[in-house]
């Protein structure tokens, strides 16, 4: 199988080259990617596992892009509701308009399976019941809109031999060779580290359902074999890594040991607060469930944190948080607002 990761250079990329390589025979896999990020690495790269990688924006791909492709696994987006807040346009632009551009091109290329990074995030403000893929969505920020929108397109797309899953993600977390430390366990582990403390912003209620990397990347291995029909939606993720966030700060802080945890209980309510129902990924991909142990996962991220170079900033300001790396491209003239690159 030969497979095209948009967006290969982000977290997700090089951790499910890895593990696409391992348990595909002969799987070719091959990078595009706009290289935002670029010189933010938590560990080397792994290049070796990619059969080729170039640098190009999502925007501009046109069909040639995907000839001979068996399958593209769209992982390029803007990140986070903060990125999506300060580029919204841009946003709006890359993480729906040029994925479902891109879609329409692999499918006239020939591209028999279309794999989208999709969100549980478009679930806003749930209520205390568990969200299904059949609930109606409540999209809070630009980059939950921008899944939604993206995933009605992509209906339209599939069908002809063209197969597309939506892939649901809960929030990511978990060691990668391009750590980012936005994400909630990411950040709690770090922080923790750094400062022998843990702060959380909210007022520690809402609910957050998590999903390790490498979990991730056996979603995907699934959406690449499996049989069925040419559109699904699907949620991905697990009841056992559903936490209230104050209560993922207190189970942190117990594993690292020694770390004190301060809650905002002044803070306005966080919105963004749901449960999700993972059901259906159980029935449909039984053996790709997730499978990642929590304290292990924690003691991975935080091995890896130790090695990392802060050059001296805090965690929240250094160049493991995607915005701060934007801004200063932004600022250096390097992007424009558009985050296309000036040169």
């Amino acid at each position: 199988m030969k497979i095209l990761l948009v967006g290969h250079r982000g977290y997700v990329g090089p951790v499910a080259a890895r593990h696409l390589t391992r348990v595909l025979p002969g799987a070719e896999v091959h990078g595009i990617d706009a290289n935002w990020f670029q010189g933010s690495e938590a560990a080397p790269f792994p290049d070796a596992l990619f059969t080729s990688q170039r640098r190009a924006d999502v925007r501009d791909l046109t069909e040639a892009d995907f000839r001979g492709f068996d399958a593209v696994v769209a992982l390029a987006a803007v990140s986070n509701d903060p990125i999506g807040k300060e580029f919204e346009d841009a946003t709006a632009d890359i993480n729906s308009a040029a994925v479902l551009k891109a879609a329409k091109a692999a499918k006239a290329a020939g591209v028999r399976r279309f794999v989208f990074a999709s969100s549980c995030s478009m679930y806003g403000a749930g209520s205390d019941s568990f969200r299904k893929e059949t609930d109606t969505l409540n999209p809070l920020t630009a980059y939950a809109r921008s899944k939604v929108a993206t995933e009605e397109g992509l209906r339209a797309i599939a069908g002809d031999g063209f197969m597309v899953t939506s892939l649901r993600f809960a929030t990511a977390c978990g060691a990668s060779p391009m750590l980012r430390l936005d994400l909630v366990l990411n950040d709690f582990v770090a922080t923790a580290l750094r400062t022998g403390r843990i702060e959380v912003l909210s007022d520690g209620s809402p609910w957050r359902p998590l999903i390790h990397v490498e979990d991730m990347a056996r979603a995907i291995e699934w959406a690449l074999v499996r049989g069925g029909a040419d559109l699904v939606e699907v949620n991905v993720g697990s009841q056992e890594w559903t936490w209230q966030v104050g209560q993922l700060a207190m189970d942190v802080a117990g594993l690292l040991g020694g770390v004190a945890v301060e809650i905002n209980t002044n803070a306005a309510p966080d919105k963004r607060s749901y449960r999700v129902d993972f059901s259906r990924f159980a029935a449909l991909a039984p053996d790709h469930q997730p499978k990642k142990e929590f304290a292990g996962a924690v003691r991975e991220l935080a091995d890896l944190v130790r090695g990392m170079d802060f050059a001296g900033q805090a965690v929240r300001e250094s160049r493991f948080i995607r915005l701060n790396i934007l801004r200063a491209h932004v600022a250096g003239g390097r992007l424009d607002s558009a985050l296309r690159w000036t040169a």
